[in-house]
C-alpha cells in the first residue's frame, strides 16, 4: 500500500486502539511499579475515542482532521500521557496541514512532529526514559531510510519505525529516570523498559497492522 487518504484514518486508529486494548494490563502492571498504574486504562480510552471522532469529521484535509483528533483526545484523558499522546497526534497532524493522502513520505512527517509534539509539551528530550525515547528514534530510523529508499510502501515505512521504537525502549533500561515516580525509585527502573515508551511502541505497531492488513486487501 503506497497511500492512505482520509477514509482510511478511522480504520488506522481503530487497529492503534485494538493494540491498545491487547497490551493495557501488562502497561498497567509495568505502571503500577513505577507510576501511577492506569496508563494501560489512559492509553486503551484515548485512543479507544479516536475512530468515531475521525469518522464524523467533514474537514477534508487529513493533518487538519488529525489535528482535531488529538484535541479531542487530550479532553478524554487528560493524565500526563493523555496529554503527551494527544499533543503527539495535534503535532504530528500539523505537519500534514495541506495533505489530502498520506504516503511513506508523509508518514514520516507525521513521526517527526509527533516526537516534537511530545518534546515541546512535555519539556523533555531524548535520553530521559519517556516515550520520545521510542518516538524519535521511530523518527529518525525511517527518515534515513528513506533517503535510500523513497518510494517504499507503507508497510515497510512501518516496519522501520518499529525496528525503531523496539531499540529504543530496550534503551530504556539503561537510562536514568527524570520524571515521576521513576524518579524517586531510580533503583527500581534500572534494567527494566520504560512504560511510557512501551505505549510509544504499542502505538507503532498498531500503525503497521493497518498498514500490512491495507496493503493485502489493495
Amino acid at each position: 500500500m503506497r497511500v492512505i487518504g482520509i477514509k482510511d484514518l478511522p480504520r488506522l486508529f481503530t487497529c492503534v486502539a485494538e493494540r491498545m486494548a491487547e497490551q493495557a494490563d501488562a502497561l498497567c502492571e509495568m505502571d503500577a511499579k513505577l507510576g501511577d498504574g492506569d496508563l494501560g486504562l489512559t492509553m486503551r480510552k484515548g485512543f479507544g475515542a479516536l475512530p468515531a471522532v475521525l469518522d464524523e469529521q467533514d474537514e477534508p484535509d487529513l493533518g487538519k482532521r488529525l489535528m482535531k483528533a488529538g484535541m479531542k483526545m487530550a479532553s478524554v484523558v487528560p493524565s500526563t500521557m493523555g496529554t503527551l499522546m494527544a499533543s503527539g497526534v495535534m503535532t504530528g497532524g500539523k505537519a500534514l496541514t495541506g495533505w489530502g493522502e498520506m504516503d511513506a513520505e508523509g508518514y514520516a512527517a507525521y513521526l517527526q512532529g509527533f516526537a516534537e509534539g511530545i518534546a515541546k509539551r512535555g519539556r523533555c528530550q531524548r535520553g530521559e526514559r519517556t516515550v520520545l525515547d521510542a518516538i524519535g528514534p521511530a523518527a529518525d530510523r525511517l527518515a534515513a531510510a528513506l533517503d535510500e529508499d523513497p518510494g517504499m510502501d507503507l508497510a515497510k515505512a512501518g516496519e522501520i519505525a518499529v525496528a525503531g521504537a523496539r531499540e529504543g525502549v530496550e534503551a530504556t533500561r539503561s537510562m536514568e529516570p527524570k520524571y515521576g515516580k521513576a524518579a524517586v525509585h531510580r533503583a527500581a527502573a534500572q534494567g527494566v523498559e520504560d512504560q511510557g515508551a512501551c505505549a510509544g511502541l504499542y502505538m507503532l505497531e498498531g500503525y503497521l497492522r493497518y498498514f500490512r492488513a491495507a496493503g493485502q486487501d489493495a
